[in-house]
């Protein structure tokens, strides 16, 4: 019976070949000795010009390097071409060496972890000095204050806590330096002081050198010993572009040493609050200005932590209860992109989302059939907004007109029954029947195919443009309100329609 197969993974340390433990070494040395070879996942390492000294024989995969674009795609080719290699009749005990320690980002390792079992191959590993001891070492940070590793050709901004000493491995050139520096900016500033580090604890080689942030890809000698060192912070600058910092302080105001007026507050006392800055953000939104919008979202944002904070008091739920629910939502109703479902254009992505709302509501045992037609039109929504959904959902079942011919009539006759309320009527009835024009002036935007709350936005905007004009205008002429008459204002009004459309406002 043939032997069980078996591949031995080597960490060859930081580079430093005194570095180098007595097992490593020892296995090293009897290459070839026991019916196996030795593989190295690159030449590009200190350890092994030793190796060349002792004529330790080798094979090295950076030609796998050169034949694909992506370093998955390598790892993915080394850890095959290792497997087929291990499973070859009378292989012996192969030998694999990495830089570093094989636990320590080695992707080829993982891969073997993942594969060797299910394919009936002993996987042995033999550690080695990582260069997360030299990085200590030289560095000279404790890692138990909190400290993260990073891959460098695959940081996102998500995976940055400035509350943590971060080491960012695998920048292999300017380019990977590149890219982590415009992730770091993301919440860093621009001249935040980051270390980079090469070849650390190689005599002779190692080179340490602190930069600003926006310099980091000038430094020149980037390649596979080198690493980049963001020095963990308190500064307020910093933390402040972080959600868990918007977090902390809206607890902190809720908390007994906060702020009075937060404690008080309730879901029905910010109820008013929220729709307010809603409708700010919306306004920001018509101004087509950006910094204001910013602000306005941040406003926006700060009512959904406080309702949330409410509940967390109460031990309910958390933000991150919230997030978690809407994240689950949006993936789960996008199938399209986060699933196997198609959807070619905006019509189909919605249908989807319809769908799947209507098979949620069966799972909590709702039948969408039976529910009324009207069913899910918020009550709070703003007059113009609710009856334009009231009418849609009565349109998809069939009741509306059919063109809009028909609709102006409708329009023209509601107008009549609020002039025969104003003559004969009394207060009540003038007002049911002016809401019947308005409903039936949505009902001629729907038509249209206009928004009307957007229509009565512009409307109000281009209200107040004039009517600041006239204000403007009798200024100037050292004029007050109460010393003029209707007639010059109209004549102003007419003035700031003439001026202000030759002037395309």
């Amino acid at each position: 019976m043939s032997a069980q197969p078996q591949i031995t993974v080597i960490g060859l340390g930081t580079g430093d070949e005194a570095q180098l433990t007595l097992g490593a070494w020892r296995k090293l040395e009897g290459a070839g000795n026991r019916g196996g070879a030795l593989y190295l996942r690159t030449k590009e390492h200190p350890v092994v010009s030793m190796l060349d000294h002792h004529g330790i024989r080798y094979e090295s995969f950076d030609a796998i390097y050169e034949t694909n674009d992506r370093f998955e795609d390598v790892y993915e080719a080394i850890a095959d071409e290792l497997i087929a290699k291990a499973r070859q009749p009378e292989a012996g005990e192969l030998l694999y060496a990495v830089p570093g320690h094989p636990m320590v980002a080695e992707r080829t390792v993982q891969l073997l972890r993942e594969r060797c079992a299910g394919e009936g191959i002993l996987l042995t590993l033999l550690g080695g000095e990582s260069f997360l001891d030299q990085a200590f070492l030289r560095l000279g940070f404790d890692p138990i204050e909190g400290f993260q590793l990073l891959d460098g050709t695959s940081l996102s901004a998500y995976d940055l806590n400035p509350g943590l000493h971060t080491l960012i491995g695998q920048v292999y050139d300017s380019f990977t330096a590149s890219d982590v520096k415009l992730t770091l900016m993301e919440l860093y500033p621009d001249d935040y002081p980051v270390t980079v580090g090469h070849a650390l604890g190689v005599a002779g080689e190692e080179r340490v050198r602190e930069v600003p942030l926006y310099e980091l890809d000038r430094v020149e000698g980037f390649g596979n010993l080198s690493l980049v060192w963001v020095p963990r912070t308190e500064s307020e600058s910093v933390r402040k572009r972080t959600f868990a910092r918007l977090h902390e302080i809206v607890a902190i105001l809720r908390s007994p040493e906060g702020c009075p007026w937060d404690r008080e507050q309730t879901h029905q006392s910010l109820r008013r609050n929220l729709i307010e800055e809603a409708y700010e953000v919306l306004e920001t939104i018509d101004e087509d200005d950006p910094d204001h919008l910013r602000e306005e979202l941040g406003d926006l944002l700060l009512q959904v932590m406080l309702h949330a904070q409410i509940e967390a008091d109460e031990g309910s739920f958390t933000v991150f209860d919230v997030i978690a629910e809407l994240n689950e939502k949006l993936i789960r109703r996008h199938p399209h992109v986060f699933g196997t479902e198609l959807a070619e254009n905006a019509d189909e992505a919605l249908s989807n989302w319809q769908q799947i709302k209507e098979e949620e509501k069966r799972r909590k045992g709702i039948d969408p059939e039976k529910q009324p037609v009207l069913a899910g039109v918020p009550r709070d929504l703003p007059g113009l907004l609710k009856a334009y959904k009231l009418q849609k959902k009565a349109a998809a079942v069939g009741f509306d007109w059919k063109t809009l011919d028909e609709v102006l009539p409708v329009v023209e006759s509601e107008l009549e029954e609020v002039k025969e309320a104003i003559r004969h009527l009394g207060r009540a009835e003038q007002q049911e029947e002016l809401g019947d024009l308005l409903f039936a002036v949505v009902n001629l935007a729907r038509f249209l195919k206009v928004e009307p709350e957007e229509a009565m936005a512009d409307a109000n905007r281009k209200f107040s443009r004039r009517f600041g004009y006239i204000e403007q205008r009798l200024q100037e002429q050292g004029k007050k309100w109460e010393h003029t008459d209707l007639q010059e204002m109209e004549d102003l009004w007419q003035e700031a329609k003439k001026v202000q459309k030759s002037d395309g406002v």
